[in-house]
Parts: C-alpha cells; sequence; structure tokens
C-alpha cells in the first residue's frame, strides 16, 4: 500500500484574505469549500446547503454559525451540525491548518456530526 494514500493538503488562502467573521469559497479537487475564519480559528465545510444547494459562503456569519441565504438554515461551523430547519442533514468539514500565514486544507470530506434538536 502506498504510504500517501491519502490528500494532501492544499494552501487555500492566506490568514489576511479571511478577516474573523467572515468565509471565502474556494474550489478543491472538484469540491466547493466553504473556509471560515471564527475568531482567528480556521475551519472548511462544504459550501452548499444540505437543503437546496445555496452557498453558505455567502451567508452570515454570527460567531461559529452559518446561515443559509436562501431559506435560513444555521449550520455549526467547527462540526458541520445543522442546527435549524429546512435543512436536515449536516455538511461535511474538512481538516484545516494554518502554517506561516497560509490556511491549508486537506481535501477529503470528513462526515459532518449531528442532527437537528438531538445532542
Amino acid at each position: 500500500m502506498p504510504e500517501h494514500d491519502v490528500a494532501e493538503y492544499v494552501a487555500v488562502a492566506t490568514t489576511e484574505e479571511i478577516p474573523p467573521g467572515t468565509a471565502k469559497l474556494v474550489h478543491i479537487n472538484g469540491y466547493r469549500v466553504a473556509i471560515f475564519n471564527v475568531g482567528g480559528t480556521f475551519h472548511a465545510i462544504d459550501d452548499v446547503c444540505t437543503h437546496e444547494e445555496a452557498s453558505l459562503a455567502a451567508g452570515p456569519v454570527y460567531g461559529d454559525i452559518v446561515a443559509c441565504p436562501k431559506h435560513g438554515s444555521r449550520f455549526h461551523i467547527p462540526t458541520g451540525r445543522v442546527l435549524s430547519l429546512p435543512a436536515v442533514r449536516p455538511v461535511d468539514t474538512y481538516p484545516v491548518k494554518v502554517e506561516d500565514g497560509r490556511v491549508w486544507v486537506r481535501p477529503e470530506p470528513q462526515h459532518g456530526r449531528g442532527m437537528p434538536h438531538k445532542v
């Protein structure tokens, strides 16, 4: 088995490009990924709302929550958990690291956790 059968991290932005409380849409290996700066910590989730395919990077950010600009479904940015209807499925997350002022994402989706109104 090859030693490097997991995807490598990809540089997607500088930390200055994504100020706290904002997001940036990037395309990585065919995935639309929203990169969020939550109080200086960077997170990456699928950009597409699981309800009706609106861009989450274009939605308003409230702390560690993003609201879909189309119908208002809210998602927890660090975990991908859906917090309100009409969406019922979480969004996938992606591993992120920051090195030397650059944001790196591993293009390997991790299943979002949690359903609305459940712990």
